[in-house]
């Protein structure tokens, strides 16, 4: 099955139309504002194909320039969770990242998207910090997971 999972560079416009069709995501995002997030700014766009069809994304630029690459938004259609495809991508980054001298992955996910909490628990992330919001399922969780441990 894993062989079936082909992972692309750069796809910007298959990514946010990935991204268009997950119900999890509260806002929809053109083309010209997902590149305003990491205009000057290095980044690197993923795709994932399970076959022929793009089934996942990942977003990731330098946010903070403090030595952390930010995973910004990803995700993968609901019928093709749970076959490797985020962890193939998450891998993916982590390679890249090291390749771009950076130290850390960083990410935010909310309270309430208790699939990625776990999964980021189980793949080494730690969690650094919570911004707190009025509805305690909208509070957003920092993640970082070193990348020389």
């Amino acid at each position: 099955m894993e062989n079936e999972i082909k992972i692309k560079e750069g796809e910007i416009d298959v990514a946010v139309k990935v991204h268009s069709g997950l119900h999890e995501f509260s806002r929809l995002y053109l083309r010209e504002e997902v590149e305003d997030r990491y205009r000057d700014r290095e980044e690197l766009i993923l795709t994932a194909y399970f076959g022929d069809e793009p089934v996942g994304y990942l977003i990731s630029y330098d946010k903070y320039v403090d030595g952390s690459f930010y995973c910004w938004m990803a995700g993968v259609e609901p019928e093709f969770r749970r076959r490797g495809i985020l962890t193939k991508m998450m891998a993916y980054l982590n390679e890249w990242a090291v390749r771009h001298r950076y130290e850390k992955i960083t990410l935010k996910t909310r309270n309430s998207r208790r699939e990625m909490l776990a999964y980021l628990i189980k793949n080494s992330f730690n969690i650094k910090n919570v911004e707190v919001n009025p509805a305690i399922e909208d509070n957003k969780v920092l993640f970082e997971k070193s990348l020389f441990n």
